[in-house]
């Protein structure tokens, strides 16, 4: 099921000092990304981006690291006709801008959910459904929903993509052969790094 993921999961990823949450998300980011169904809008990796600085306090080359990491998922663009789309949907119900904006992002690339803590779970917008993945309902929902899309548990090499951090700093791992990268992990063997 096309998702796409709010920036609270991308900081939940990141965040050592909410390890439930930790684990609920990057769960949810290898999960959906396995089923090649996880969307994300330069709008949510714009504000990653400047939570990952202000408040996780990660050092640039690490969050250039899951800028390439998200830059693999398909992304929404930002345009003038999404921030006017954006805007009706705004003035018609009352959602903040830039939570319509993010609505509208999901509506735009055909998905039928947006997952996300910070807005009304089960709520519907312009075809899209609401959906925290974080709450006893929605992650439950969220599973069953995984688990129809992926089919079989993942193979043994592919609980590696995404793993909490080892260095302390919160979120995925990182560093040479750790999985976080598994595509520059195999440039490097072949360059033999």
């Amino acid at each position: 099921m096309r998702s796409l993921l709010d920036t609270n999961i991308l900081v939940y990823a990141d965040s050592s000092d909410e390890p439930v949450k930790q684990r609920r998300a990057i769960g949810l980011i290898r999960d959906l990304r396995l089923a090649g169904s996880a969307v994300l809008s330069t709008q949510v990796l714009q504000e990653y981006v400047n939570v990952a600085l202000r408040k996780l306090h990660l050092p640039v080359g690490l969050i250039r690291e899951r800028i390439a990491f998200y830059r693999r998922f398909e992304m929404v663009t930002t345009s003038p006709d999404l921030i006017a789309d954006a805007l009706d949907l705004h003035a018609a119900r009352g959602l903040s801008f830039y939570d319509a904006l993010i609505v509208q992002a999901g509506a735009a690339s055909g998905c039928s959910r947006v997952l996300s803590e910070d807005l009304q779970h089960g709520a519907q917008w312009g075809g899209v459904t609401i959906e925290n993945p974080f709450n006893a309902t929605g992650g439950m929902r969220l599973v069953i929903a995984l688990v129809h899309v992926v089919g079989d548990p993942p193979p043994v090499g592919a609980d590696a993509l995404v793993q909490p951090a080892r260095s302390g700093l919160g979120g995925f791992a990182h560093g040479r052969g750790d999985g976080w990268d598994d595509d520059a992990d195999r440039r490097r063997s072949r360059c033999g790094a």
